[in-house]
């Protein structure tokens, strides 16, 4: 019986794995819940504050604010790159990754050089194995995102393109549909296009009394504009990683159990077999004296 026992072993093994699979996937069912709470808790300001930036774009247009502006003197693209610290989530990080990988070869096949921001550590390790230049880095987010730890990295691609070193700069995240569908996202951050920023065109114009000025007013929004944007992204992302790690961790204990089951079966027929062998020697020698 020593295949019995041996198949008894990876029984017992499979069996310890579908209890892991499963611990996480409630884990990540609870977990998800409070994400996606959270991500639609942010987008009532995002949409706010994108109304608001769009009517005083509108208002004033005798200012442009350098978000605003269109640069092509420099031949440099910043690409933000958000993904997960863990794994054990589908292919969703596979995808994004695939995403920013078609994205870099063509704007290198265009003459443009790239810098990076990873938000996340496989997307990290993704970038420093194929030899991108990463200009800054925001990991161990943990499940509940803080605009001040990802303003710091991001800010490095926003001011470099204030001063008329970047082209324009791309975000690239997983946006979630719903629990059973995400999409690898690559917007354009920057210049802010005013298709992006007028979510319902008005019939009528609007007129702002500013405090001090017109320029500081909207120097801060803009900045606190393209921050609301960053936040929704890495938002969208968290809730679409719970997503994904809950369906692939279900699709793990389900397939463990189909291995279980195929494991019992051919134990029993080992053992069957070696039930009847020892019956048919018992016979034999019976017949024998």
């Amino acid at each position: 019986m020593a295949a019995g026992k041996e198949i008894r072993g990876k029984i017992k093994s499979v069996e310890n794995t579908k209890k892991i699979t499963k611990a996480m996937e409630m884990v990540a069912a609870s977990k998800m819940r409070k994400a996606q709470d959270r991500m639609r808790s942010a987008r009532p300001y995002s949409e706010k504050i994108r109304n608001i930036t769009s009517n005083l774009a509108q208002a004033n247009p005798e200012y442009s604010h350098p978000f605003l502006v269109k640069q092509d003197a420099s031949k440099t693209v910043g690409i933000i790159v958000v993904t997960t610290d863990k794994g054990l989530c589908g292919g969703m990080n596979t995808n994004v990754l695939r995403t920013v990988t078609n994205k870099v070869r063509e704007l290198e096949g265009q003459g443009n050089k790239i810098e990076t921001v990873a938000i996340g550590n496989k997307g990290l390790g993704f970038l420093n194995r194929i030899g991108a230049k990463v200009v800054a880095q925001a990991t161990q987010l943990g499940d509940t995102p803080h605009l001040e730890k990802l303003i710091g990295p991001v800010k490095v691609l926003l001011d470099a393109y204030q001063e008329g070193r970047l082209d324009a700069v791309y975000i690239c995240y997983t946006k979630f549909i719903n629990t059973m569908k995400q999409e690898s996202m690559l917007e354009q951050l920057l210049p802010l296009s005013a298709e992006r920023m007028q979510t319902e065109k008005s019939a009528h114009s609007w007129d702002y009394i500013y405090e001090p000025d017109a320029q500081t007013v909207i120097d801060e929004l803009l900045v606190r504009y393209v921050e609301a944007l960053i936040y929704q992204a890495v938002a969208e992302n968290i809730a679409s990683e719970q997503s994904a790690r809950m369906v692939a961790m279900k699709a793990a204990s389900d397939n463990a159990g189909n291995v279980i089951g195929e494991l019992k079966l051919v134990y029993n027929k080992t053992r069957q077999a070696a039930i009847t062998k020892e019956l048919s020697e018992i016979v034999a020698g019976a017949a024998a004296v």
